[in-house]
């Protein structure tokens, strides 16, 4: 799927939920657009943003890890990397050039309500997220785990256990898990959370969202076989304690994007003022 970058806004229940791009924002992803991690630090590099958007679409699906020489990776470039800005303390996601991140989509998480079908057609969906525990206590038990259909959430950070695999751990650079994110996005800033991480099962990738969440970014043409491949998506994640990022009380059992992100917008427009 393309770019379609349109300025949209959206309005529920009377609170702004898709946001033209503050002046802020725009300076700060001005600021940091032309050159890798400038003005910042490189936290972890090599990393791939596989294309053309979503995961199963840029390279079939293997049993194990296998090295940046094999099939799998062949045309792919390990050129991003977690940085961190000097001045706000932001951690994002930047590549070669000009480029930040493309937007694969994500379909894991509580599979009770699998709300319009389009994640039907993923060839990789998991039934939990690596944060089901959080969203349990949260909640008080009565959701299971966030909802990729109607929770929008950031899948950030790399793990794995196979011999050669390029982890990342935001925890150790303060993210909390759960805690609001920023996404700019087609002309757009939305809000949603920390939600997933990435696996070893096929090389360190990064730029990755709920379906809830690339649906509000791009149109209903996303699925859960079909992202958006341009490398122009700024994830923002935002360090700090648990009081000051998480909304523990957010509408984790929500049923659309926008009641959720209505839920943490307030802490979300305090968090943007750090940039």
């Amino acid at each position: 799927m393309r770019s379609t970058h349109i300025l949209a806004l959206a309005v529920f229940t009377g609170a702004v939920v898709a946001r033209s791009v503050p002046e802020n924002v725009r300076a700060f992803y001005n600021k940091v657009k032309n050159g890798k991690c400038v003005g910042g630090t490189v936290l972890k590099d090599k990393f791939y943003s596989k294309y053309p958007g979503s995961k199963s679409q840029s390279a079939p699906l293997v049993s194990s890890f296998e090295m940046p020489n094999d099939r799998l990776t062949r045309s792919l470039s390990p050129a991003f990397a977690y940085c961190q800005d000097d001045d706000s303390g932001v951690l994002y996601l930047h590549g070669e050039g000009s480029k930040f991140a493309d937007m694969d989509v994500d379909c894991d998480g509580d599979q009770s309500d699998h709300g319009d079908g389009r994640c039907g057609n993923s060839v990789d969906t998991q039934s939990t997220t690596a944060f089901e525990y959080e969203v349990k206590q949260y909640s008080n038990h009565k959701v299971s785990d966030l909802n990729a259909n109607f929770i929008p959430y950031v899948v950030f950070g790399n793990f794995g256990n196979e011999p050669g695999y390029n982890s990342f751990n935001p925890k150790k650079h303060g993210l909390k898990p759960l805690s609001v994110m920023a996404v700019v996005c087609g002309e757009k800033l939305l809000y949603g959370v920390w939600g997933d991480t990435n696996g070893d099962d096929g090389p360190p990738i990064v730029g990755e969202a709920s379906i809830a969440l690339a649906t509000e970014c791009f149109g209903t043409g996303i699925t859960g076989n079909n992202g958006h491949d341009k490398n122009d998506v700024l994830y923002i994640g935002f360090p700090g304690s648990v009081t000051d990022t998480v909304n523990k009380k957010a509408d984790w059992g929500a049923k659309t994007h926008k009641a959720f992100e209505v839920s943490i917008a307030a802490l979300g427009d305090r968090l943007i003022r750090k940039l």
